[in-house]
């Protein structure tokens, strides 16, 4: 789907369908989603420039996803989307700057261009050239990281109080469930993972565009650039830290887990400690042989059995005063 925008007095006005040469000359931003191959040789033949395609978009070799061709600028970035799923992906987003307008090639709707767009609808001097557009795409791509990291963060820190927290006094005390803390470990990792992906990418992008003697990236608009690579710069040790509490969290968990397991085994362990004695002393008792202690008394059933409970509460008030239990 090709998508023109155009400035308006209140904002960006979005255009669908079929585009006239009218249109595409007054267009700030066009927006290929999912396009179709007419609508990129439309956007090709109208601006002089070659669309990369989606093969080439997933290059992870720096000159293939940025350079510079007959004074357009091309710029390709991994951005991570379906954030509030259980499946985050990274795609693959191409911005082109040419003859001061802004085309992005996609193959997904991120949340931020939503955003984004909904903000420019409503907000005319934020979106006056193609190159402020861009730079109002990518902050609202931080912005969006920003929001995951907070949220995962906070996540990180229920983990830990859930995990290192001891059960109050006078509840009942339960085996934990650390399969479902494993699980939001391993969704906390897999968001971290995604978005240093999407911040590496971003600080290349960033660092190549200020690093651009193109027209259209004036003075003004590289300051807002840089501003924007502090903030990737500064997310990305964030990030970094984030992955060390993952990697922290995991250890524990399974340390925790370990440390339950141990004691189901260690209550096996004492009660049969417990039922041993007790059982040899039946095994006595219950000898076929003429001749056995208490055989033909009466009180011979209730003396075995008494033997056997104190045979069997000795090993306890033994382990009791070692502190083993």
């Amino acid at each position: 789907m090709l998508s023109a925008y155009v400035l308006r007095q209140q904002g960006l006005a979005r255009i669908e369908g079929p585009l006239d040469p009218q249109t595409m000359q007054e267009a700030l931003w066009l927006d290929l989603l999912e396009a179709k191959p007419e609508e990129e040789k439309t956007v090709e033949d109208a601006l002089g420039i070659d669309v990369p395609t989606r093969e080439e978009m997933r290059e992870i070799e720096s000159s293939n996803r940025l350079y510079e061709e007959s004074g357009s600028l091309f710029l390709t970035a991994t951005i991570v989307t379906k954030l509030d799923t259980d499946l985050p992906e990274s795609t693959q987003v191409t911005f082109i700057l040419s003859g001061g307008k802004l085309v992005t090639n996609r193959y997904t709707d991120p949340l931020p261009f939503r955003r984004f767009i909904s903000y420019a609808q409503t907000h005319p001097t934020t979106c006056q050239s193609g190159v402020l557009i861009l730079v109002g795409l990518l902050e609202t791509i931080v912005n969006r990281i920003a929001d995951v990291l907070e949220r995962v963060g906070a996540d990180l820190d229920s983990i830990s109080a859930e995990v290192f927290t001891p059960p109050r006094r006078g509840t009942p005390r339960r085996s934990r469930d650390f399969r479902g803390v494993l699980g939001r470990v391993g969704q906390s990792g897999e968001l971290v993972s995604k978005a240093r992906e999407s911040l590496v990418s971003l600080g290349r992008l960033l660092a190549f565009v200020q690093q651009t003697t193109n027209g259209p990236v004036t003075p003004d608009v590289r300051s807002r650039f840089r501003t924007v690579s502090r903030d990737v710069l500064a997310m990305s040790d964030h990030a970094s830290f984030l992955g060390d509490k993952v990697a922290f969290s995991l250890d524990a968990t399974l340390g925790m887990l370990t440390i339950d397991q141990n004691n189901i085994l260690k209550i096996f362990s004492v009660v049969t400690v417990f039922l041993l004695p007790p059982s040899v002393v039946g095994a006595f008792f219950g000898m076929n042989f003429e001749y056995l202690p208490w055989l033909h008394e009466d009180w011979g059933a209730g003396a075995g059995a008494g033997v056997m409970l104190i045979s069997a509460l000795l090993p306890y008030f033994y382990f009791k005063r070692r502190g083993w239990l």
